[in-house]
């Protein structure tokens, strides 16, 4: 499933929680997808408390709580890191991150959380749900089978990763032009995983925006970037990036085409892809709310003159996941969705 739709699944569950009809989640998927990031900007959104338990390295105890004497039994101490309604608010999100890779002995006090919502003399405040996550057993990670009596109280979700929705993300999180634009070029670099060649670095959502900082980090340093990049996201897709990153100088000036100058196409895709993704960028980072109006509509006009009507609609299709009804509200914008005929367009209500 891709992130955008398991986002709204996890929210729906979140804003149905009050009623009693939450259900655990449990995400599968390979590292470096965002199964954690979705759950941690949910939290954010919402403006609640999340409380993050990477179970690979707690031990029992951490859970359990420990024991003491009080008078002639014995009690145990609730730990802090759980969560509680004083402390950490009445709704929230107890995430049980790595769940099939804690050790047995703390996975057996996560599933009494999970089975019960209780865990001794501790219990999950009611509005509170549970999200957990965890690697495929293929995925060559540290990895236990999960019960079937704890897997039967889940539902259960698979992420992959989709450069739609990847992009949508880049642009609202300030990545690098040139990183997406690659992207765009070159979709499936987006995700480059083959667990039975044990990488060191390799592709994937979380260490493009690695790239990212790279490349904020190195670009002073032509020296240094080639070497910074391969570190992210390995040797062949490092020195792709590189070599597409060497190319874009070659663009045409971004601001003049907002202000409507006349510029030329250029000819190659790559390039086309740059501008593309340096238009959303700037639109989107530069340019205040009451400047996008004009902008779009020279985006819009610029769009027509691709020779691939497709690559026009990426480029409507990207700003308008970036910014929403300050396009959509434009005149321009219907009669560019009108004219292109048989082809898909993004959804005039979305905003």
């Amino acid at each position: 499933m891709r992130p955008a739709h398991v986002a709204a699944v996890l929210a729906r569950e979140f804003e149905t929680a009050s009623e009693g009809l939450h259900t655990p989640v449990m995400l599968w998927g390979p590292p470096g997808v965002g199964k954690s990031d979705i759950v941690r900007d949910l939290a954010a959104a919402a403006g609640v408390g999340l409380v993050d338990l990477r179970l690979s390295q707690l031990e029992p105890t951490d859970l359990r709580g420990i024991p003491f004497r009080e008078g002639r039994v014995v009690e145990w101490s609730v730990p802090t890191m759980l969560p509680e309604a004083t402390r950490h608010g009445e709704r929230g999100i107890l995430f049980l991150d790595e769940i099939n890779a804690a050790a047995p002995t703390v996975a057996a006090a996560a599933y009494q959380l999970i089975l019960d919502r209780r865990l001794g003399d501790y219990a999950v405040p009611p509005a509170w749900v549970i999200f957990a996550a965890g690697n495929r057993q293929g995925d060559r990670g540290v990895t236990y089978a999960m019960p079937a009596p704890l897997a039967n109280r889940f539902t259960h979700y698979e992420l992959e990763p989709d450069i739609d929705d990847w992009v949508a993300w880049a642009h609202s999180a300030g990545v690098d032009a040139r990183v997406i634009a690659f992207l765009r070029f070159r979709p499936e670099r987006l995700f480059d995983f083959d667990p039975s060649r044990t990488p060191i670095a390799f592709p994937s959502p979380r260490t493009w925006e690695y790239a990212h900082r790279a490349i904020a980090k190195f670009g002073e340093r032509p020296d240094l970037l080639l070497e910074g990049l391969q570190a992210c996201v390995g040797q062949v897709a490092g020195a792709e990036l590189k070599a597409f990153m060497d190319h874009m100088a070659r663009l045409p000036d971004v601001d003049a085409i907002l202000r409507g100058e006349a510029q030329p196409m250029p000819e190659t895709v790559d390039l086309q892809y740059g501008v593309a993704s340096a238009l959303v960028r700037r639109i989107t980072r530069a340019l205040r709310p009451h400047e996008q109006r004009d902008a779009c509509v020279r985006v819009l006009d610029y769009a027509r003159r691709f020779p691939q009507r497709e690559m026009g609609v990426m480029l409507v299709a990207d700003l308008q996941r970036a910014i929403g009804r300050p396009l959509i509200d434009v005149p321009q914008f219907g009669e560019w969705a009108e004219s292109l005929g048989e082809l898909v367009v993004p959804e005039r209500g979305r905003t």
